[in-house]
């Protein structure tokens, strides 16, 4: 029986940019920066309240995983924002937000009341997009 997801993957155009963008600006903590070889790293950043899901911060690069083909179009893929999204959580959307915008978070979305609570959307420097949400009181 599976248990729980402890690893999910972004790919992302620049390792180091992405570190940036998660570290300093989102806040996340650095889990693990590994050297895997031949221009290879294995670089995973997790929300400060969720220690245990680590977010690996995946180069797009021809080898193991991508075909040089395949990078690229892949590549091409996150950087219109046409592959992945996640949905993040926090406490107070208002005050998250402006916090965000403030360190340069692009945002696509301002937060905006919908059925299932507040929601504002942004991407991250490769591309992807996000949902920051603040869950209505039960």
């Amino acid at each position: 029986m599976i248990t729980k997801l402890n690893h999910v993957s972004v790919f992302v155009l620049n390792q180091n940019s992405a570190y940036e963008f998660y570290v300093n600006k989102l806040g996340f903590k650095v889990h693990t920066d590994a050297s895997m070889g031949k221009n290879m790293r294995w670089l995973t950043v997790c929300p400060p309240e969720q220690p245990d899901l680590e977010i690996s911060l995946m180069s797009i690069d021809e080898g193991m995983m991508f075909t040089k083909e395949s990078a690229g179009m892949m590549r091409e893929l996150v950087s219109k924002g046409t592959f992945g999204f996640g949905v993040f959580e926090c406490n107070n959307l208002l005050a998250t937000y402006e916090e965000l915008k403030a360190k340069g978070v692009v945002f696509k979305k301002p937060p905006t009341k919908e059925f299932y609570g507040y929601e504002a959307l942004f991407i991250d420097d490769s591309g992807n997009w996000f949902s920051l949400g603040e869950k209505k009181a039960k």
